[in-house]
């Protein structure tokens, strides 16, 4: 029998080699930027880098599910600038108690995705039709609540939340690192996560053997507003200030970092593990890009060919994918 370690260790190199493409961009992009910065590798920006990307990851967690299902989630973005707004606001302009602001702009958020998921499980409208709509609800009410102002809160009980440490690291990264674990555990070690990965890999196979799609799908799309909400929380948190304009494009580095970590486009095809160093290799280039003081707008054209590179080798994939199967049936 194996022991808990040996088992570990499995699951480290089984991880590593299913990405191991990835994890060597990552080491050439982190060489070559070392080599361009003497600042980069210093540990102060190497936990920068951590503190930076943990917004990017907590999105992104849940878009790897939304994906693996074979749908998408573009309402993310919007839904970060309007559960950060509406917690602050309601604790600076309404007076009401941080727990319950925290309680009602995580509420608010995850009442988004169990729309989205209704809809999309319960009336089969595509995915994308439906979160396109929530992202334009979400950024009204954001804007209609604060009246398109920004409302600042210093309060240290609720920045805390975005600006303390535990030791040495900051509470963001911690954040971070749990839902990591518990997100390869969801989708490696429970029924649930077989059931996303069987729907995405073949729909109407998953509904002969059984599988609650519809369920699964309302789960999905519900835990990633969570999620969102959460990511507002805390960006809110580390701002001082609750911004209806921030989360723009989110939903699209989140969709990235996915892509590039090799969760396919069109579903049943992923890993957390891989979405974790995608996420990685776009916040390491980003902070590169910062400190070589490359315009935000250069990053902008950066982020853009990234994507299209990431999609482009996805639909390769995919195309070697069905030619194996064309082949294989030839031989038959």
């Amino acid at each position: 029998m194996k022991t808990d370690r040996t088992i570990k260790d499995n699951f480290l190199v089984a991880m590593v080699r299913g990405n191991a493409g990835i994890i060597v961009v990552l080491l050439l992009i982190g060489a070559l930027l070392s080599a361009l910065s003497p600042v980069f590798l210093t540990a102060d920006n190497l936990i920068s880098v951590l503190r930076q990307i943990s917004n990017n990851m907590d999105l992104a967690l849940g878009m790897t599910l939304v994906m693996i299902l074979g749908g998408i989630d573009l309402s993310v973005g919007s839904i970060v600038a309007m559960c950060g707004t509406l917690t602050v606001g309601f604790i600076v302009t309404n007076g009401l108690p941080i727990w319950l602001s925290i309680a009602l702009g995580l509420g608010a958020g995850t009442l988004c995705g169990f729309m989205n998921g209704f809809v999309v499980s319960r009336f089969k409208v595509p995915a994308f039709i439906v979160t396109l709509s929530m992202m334009n609800i979400a950024k009204g009410v954001a804007y209609v609540y604060s009246g398109g102002r920004s409302t600042r809160i210093m309060d240290e009980g609720f920045t805390a939340i975005g600006q303390g440490y535990l030791g040495f690291v900051p509470l963001p990264v911690v954040y971070m690192i749990a839902l990591i674990a518990a997100f390869i555990v969801l989708l490696n070690k429970t029924r649930f996560g077989t059931y996303i990965y069987a729907i995405g890999g073949n729909r109407e196979s998953a509904r002969l053997s059984g599988v609650p799609i519809k369920k699964v799908e309302l789960v999905v799309f519900t835990v990633t507003g969570l999620l969102a909400a959460f990511a507002g929380l805390v960006l809110c948190s580390r701002m001082f200030s609750g911004q209806p304009s921030v989360g723009q494009g989110y939903e699209l580095d989140a969709i990235a970092a996915c892509v590039l970590g090799g969760v396919s486009m069109a579903g049943g095809v992923g890993s957390i593990g891989g979405t974790v160093f995608g996420v990685m290799v776009i916040g390491v280039i980003s902070n590169g890009l910062n400190l070589m003081n490359v315009s935000s707008y250069w990053q902008l054209i950066a982020k853009g060919i990234i994507i299209l590179v990431a999609v482009l080798i996805d639909t390769q994939k995919g195309r070697g994918g069905m030619l194996k199967l064309a082949r294989a049936a030839k031989k038959r």
